[in-house]
């Protein structure tokens, strides 16, 4: 048996479930005083950092992959986290924006956040499969990074959105002869991350089990913070429905997809 393997699953597991328990833990938190940007469209540039066509041509791109596959991928770019690590961020994004079907939760989230100089892939339950992790990693590191560095913010997130759909819509065998996508090797996993599962729970039972946040939920809910449909920021907008091909008019929106903190982050 080799147990070095089932170590670094034990772990791998660990730490996914330690940044889901995060990540929803922060969505709870956040969701009251973030004020996310409106799913405007496939691009949603609210930082400005993308030239008007090549906005236009990486709409028409994304467009083409929803009709061929029913992948939902969205590019953002945001002025500020608010104070948030770019993780929790991505996922309350990703969660109120629900993008991908709900019945597959295919959809992926390219997220920039150039003042804090952080990027990251969100990915959809449904994808984590194909869109693993450690292509996530490779792709941020290869291709987005590099050209960041550069001043290149278009350049960038063209040639990620470029291999994410390539890692998306092509053979594994076809895209593994690439080497800016090739992986080489399994990344290391921390297993710093496997303690932050205890202290995590106590943290959200702790929390849970206090009178002043039930009531300060309760007050929130009655005051229409919490909608049927699921949390609702100022900022922010979804619809539960089908996805939509239009980006003109508002027409444009999620399908109800979810994601639990798959993906990967990067910086420059």
């Amino acid at each position: 048996m080799n147990t070095g393997r089932i170590s670094s699953a034990v772990v791998s597991g660990a730490g996914r479930l330690a940044i889901a328990g995060m990540a929803l833990l922060c969505g709870i938190v956040a969701a009251f005083t973030l004020n996310l940007p409106a799913l405007s469209g496939r691009v949603v540039d609210q930082a400005n950092i993308i030239a008007a066509d090549t906005r236009n041509a990486l709409t028409g791109k994304l467009a083409e992959l929803e009709a061929k596959s029913g992948i939902q991928l969205v590019v953002a770019t945001v002025g500020s986290l608010e104070g948030q690590e770019i993780e929790p961020y991505a996922n309350q994004l990703f969660r109120s924006w629900k993008l991908g079907e709900k019945s597959k939760n295919n959809g992926v989230l390219l997220l920039v956040a150039p003042n804090q100089r952080k990027v990251r892939i969100e990915v959809g339950y449904g994808l984590e499969g194909t869109l693993t992790d450690a292509l996530s990693k490779v792709i941020i590191t290869n291709a987005i990074t590099p050209r960041f560095k550069a001043g290149d913010f278009g350049g960038g997130i063209v040639r990620g959105v470029d291999d994410i759909i390539t890692v998306l819509t092509t053979d594994a065998s076809e895209w593994q002869q690439r080497p800016a996508l090739r992986l080489d090797r399994q990344p290391t996993f921390d297993p710093a991350n496997f303690l932050l599962l205890l202290p995590l729970i106590m943290f959200i039972l702790l929390i849970f089990s206090s009178p002043s946040l039930r009531k300060f939920l309760r007050a929130h809910a009655a005051a229409g913070s919490y909608s049927s449909g699921g949390w609702s920021s100022s900022g922010g907008s979804w619809s539960s429905g089908s996805s939509s091909s239009s980006d003109s008019g508002g027409g444009f929106s999620g399908g109800g997809g979810d994601s639990g903190g798959g993906g990967a982050s990067g910086s420059w």
